[in-house]
């Protein structure tokens, strides 16, 4: 396993973070907050940059590199807090599409005409076993039935891959979102918009049916869909913690006090090297969980357990010393910092929070107790 970046990868975050500095800037983010912008320019920069077809095989018109380039782009976008369906349609959308080996308007996706969500959680749970949407045999096509919440630009996007349970099991389904009722959820970022989704009785015919009911694939794949998107989410918010760590070294050197930095304090010192520490763990563990996805290695599901768990840790430690040692400014609407934070704290909840992936680390490493009666 090479934990070192290839040049031809190293030159696509370069051209990426350049691109992205003039298409997405502060004032951009701003404006989609305060209603005056939106993201379509910027996706329309990236479809023209073929970026959504960046993991997706030839044959579908993308151009076959793989979830470390992917990854790549996902961590540059969330350096910036950056709106537009990148990561929902790319990293969950797509993801679960090529999981279940579909190439369900894969092309599409890699065009740029089609953006996608993935409709997973329900009351707040990323868990399959908790899932309760129903999915019924129609005729030669499917009825769904069920709530799903916080699917990520579930409001804006055209297809949805929804997880719902027959009478033999789980199956993966897409769903046009024109066929389903969609509400807009309240949250504290409106750079990743969060949907609550009605499925009302949509039926799909066998084409929109990724793996049926039964299929003893579906665990396989809904875990490896899951994982990918997880991955994704965890790489972004330590980006987004990153950035949050160079803005605070960077206003501890410019502001003084007592006629001296306030970074040449010890005690700041000590708490920049503690998130430093933090950062530097969270994106170590979040890469070697991106390379056992795209290695196929079994150690998979520890390693992207431990790198979400590790990148909630790092997202509620530098939302609260970023804050906190930006003094008042950091409380004021006009700084920018306000809009890291808040997309750093929607990433550690999305796709599980901390607390639960470190319950399942504990459960991968055999260390929860087995209760008597299941011995």
């Amino acid at each position: 396993m090479d934990l070192e970046f290839t040049d031809l990868q190293l030159e696509l975050r370069d051209a990426a973070r350049n691109v992205l500095a003039g298409a997405c800037p502060p004032s951009l983010v701003r404006g989609v907050y305060e209603g005056t912008a939106s993201s379509d320019q910027l996706w329309a920069t990236m479809c023209e940059l073929d970026w959504p077809g960046l993991g997706l095989p030839e044959e579908h018109g993308g151009l076959a590199m793989g979830v470390i380039e992917v990854g790549i782009l996902v961590e540059e976008l969330g350096r910036l807090a950056a709106p537009g369906p990148f990561l929902a349609t790319v990293t969950q959308f797509a993801a679960a599409v090529r999981a279940s080996r579909s190439s369900f308007r894969l092309a599409d996706v890699a065009n740029g005409s089609c953006t996608g969500a993935l409709a997973i959680a329900e009351s707040g749970r990323w868990d399959p076993a908790a899932v309760a949407a129903r999915a019924e045999p129609v005729g030669g096509g499917w009825r769904l039935q069920g709530t799903k919440s916080h699917v990520l630009d579930g409001t804006t996007a055209d297809e949805l891959v929804v997880l719902a349970r027959g009478d033999r099991g789980t199956g993966f389904f897409v769903v046009p979102t024109e066929a389903v009722r969609v509400s807009t959820s309240t949250t504290m970022d409106p750079t990743m918009p969060l949907a609550t989704v009605d499925l009302a009785g949509a039926t799909v015919d066998g084409e929109r049916v990724l793996v049926e009911p039964g299929d003893p694939r579906v665990q396989e794949v809904v875990a490896l869909a899951l994982d990918e998107a997880t991955v994704a989410m965890a790489l972004s918010t330590v980006a987004t913690c990153r950035s949050i760590f160079e803005a605070t070294v960077a206003y501890a050197k410019d502001r003084h006090q007592f006629g001296r930095p306030i970074g040449s304090f010890q005690a700041v010192k000590h708490r920049l090297a503690d998130c430093f520490l933090a950062v530097e763990r969270a994106s170590a563990l979040a890469w070697f969980a991106a390379l056992t996805v795209a290695e196929e290695d079994p150690r998979r599901p520890l390693a992207v357990a431990m790198a979400k768990a590790a990148a909630g840790d790092c997202a509620q430690l530098l939302a609260r010393d970023g804050l906190q040692l930006h003094g008042g400014i950091g409380f004021t609407w006009e700084h920018d910092l306000h809009f890291l934070l808040k997309r750093a704290v929607t990433g550690d909840l999305l796709f599980g929070g901390a607390a639960f992936h470190r319950a399942r680390v504990a459960e991968l490493m055999g260390l929860v107790p087995v209760p008597e009666e299941a011995t």
